[in-house]
């Protein structure tokens, strides 16, 4: 499909009123305000980031009081979330790390009314690999291609290289939340099917979205992650007092000894105070740590030049300084409520200080903004002796091949209950008191 084709119409979002989809080559295609009505509605970014609240967005006391039950408010409707922006989205294409040479073609969706005005939206890319993506399918891809099949391409519905839960179908104010969910799912299969791709995957979702993509005949995938929740704490203290007496002590000495180094200071760096020079010390981390696990790096150096631009005041580093040169960082983005951890390197070694600037730094931020909750990246069991507890995270898939859709299928269920079981048996070893305790 091109920039201007469009799908089947999809219905109407009131009496009347006749909805359409169509595809993007990029996201230079539709305006910044267009996009983050739906991408983050009642949310507005301007200047270098800078984060207002418009009149639209309910407060979650406004919610609680219209829906009558608090069980019902999910934190979707309020909070914002940086990775779905058209700054990060696009910066991401701008600078060339999503794009058809990095085999992610850009194919976003958008819904919309008879008058050109945008009602939903959902970030996708056509696919020829499956690198970027922090939720596996090589094995999936291997079988097919060994049953005759061809896997790729394939449609990723994602923010690239980010693992970070959040809303992948957009809707706003102007639309039935669930009627738009609808429209996007069918339209997606719509465009699998046109352009020859074997399957759709949509990464990351928040719990409705897997539970409503289930319904439309979409596969249910779970994972696993580590996330810190601020239970109200006024200091880093007083989290360490929710802590077992073991696990407080064992903190307490990776702290110290994390800037035990003579001359070893860290700092926190966000909005007006960010630099180039900053950006090119954590460039040169970020490709060591790159290099190292994988090979090739996915973001290029332009890609944190265009995030300072646009995306300052919603941006932290936290650097670690020796004798005047900066030797370690870790980058983080600022939602709402949820500081998220992303990518971390050093140019020299100390112990600890990985732990030091990744998640005992992270939870200090958190904690003096008033932040719900850190998530601090894909995996990683050791972060669970930290106070990072196990989190369930989703993914949907539909797959076009009823021969690999069932072999998928019957795969998953297994590795549901090999999630939840292991989140649990995880949860038992958490480092907080026990009741009574």
């Amino acid at each position: 499909m091109s920039t201007s084709d469009s799908a089947d119409s999809s219905g109407s979002a009131d009496a009347g009123q006749t909805i359409s989809l169509r595809i993007l080559s990029s996201l230079s295609d539709v305006s910044k305000a267009s996009w983050d009505q739906v991408a983050n509605p009642g949310w507005q970014l301007s200047g270098r980031g800078q984060l207002t609240r418009s009149e639209q967005c309910p407060t979650q006391d406004e919610l609680v009081e219209k829906l009558g039950l608090f069980s019902e408010v999910n934190s979707e409707l309020t909070a914002f979330n940086p990775f779905l922006s058209h700054d990060f989205l696009y910066a991401l294409e701008e600078a060339g790390c999503a794009s058809r040479n990095t085999g992610w073609m850009p194919r976003h969706m958008v819904l919309e009314d008879n008058q050109g005005v945008i009602l939903g939206a959902v970030p996708a890319y056509l696919k020829s690999h499956s690198q970027g993506e922090y939720v596996f399918d090589h094995s999936w891809a291997d079988a097919f291609y060994r049953a005759g099949g061809d896997y790729y391409p394939k449609l990723q519905i994602s923010v690239p290289f980010t693992p970070a839960t959040g809303k992948r179908f957009l809707t706003g104010p102007g639309i039935n939340r669930e009627a738009g969910m609808q429209a996007l799912a069918a339209g997606l299969v719509q465009v699998c099917q046109r352009t020859g791709a074997s399957s759709v995957h949509a990464t990351f979702l928040t719990q409705s979205e897997w539970d409503s993509l289930g319904e439309l005949g979409y596969l249910r995938r779970t994972d696993q992650q580590f996330h810190w929740e601020n239970d109200s704490y006024d200091t880093f203290d007083h989290f360490l007092a929710s802590l077992a007496s073991r696990k407080r002590k064992a903190i307490r000495k990776e702290r110290r000894e994390a800037l035990s180094a003579e001359g070893l200071e860290v700092e926190w760096i966000t909005g007006a105070d960010l630099t180039e020079a900053h950006w090119d010390a954590f460039f040169s981390f970020y490709m060591d740590t790159g290099a190292r696990k994988w090979g090739r790096p996915y973001l290029n150096r332009k890609f944190f030049s265009l995030v300072n631009e646009r995306l300052a005041e919603r941006t932290l580093l936290v650097m670690a300084k020796r004798d005047g040169r900066y030797v370690a960082g870790a980058l983080n983005f600022i939602g709402s409520d949820t500081l998220f951890g992303r990518h971390w390197g050093c140019t020299e070694h100390h112990p600890f200080l990985h732990f030091e600037l990744c998640y005992y730094q992270a939870i200090d931020f958190a904690i003096a903004h008033g932040l719900k909750r850190v998530e601090a990246g894909a995996q990683g069991a050791h972060k669970l002796a930290r106070g990072y507890l196990p989190t369930t995270t989703y993914s949907a898939h539909w797959i076009a091949h009823e021969g690999l859709h069932q072999a998928v299928a019957d795969y998953l269920e297994q590795e549901r209950f090999a999630v939840a079981r292991e989140n649990d048996a995880l949860a038992e070893h958490a480092p907080f008191k026990k009741p009574g305790s």
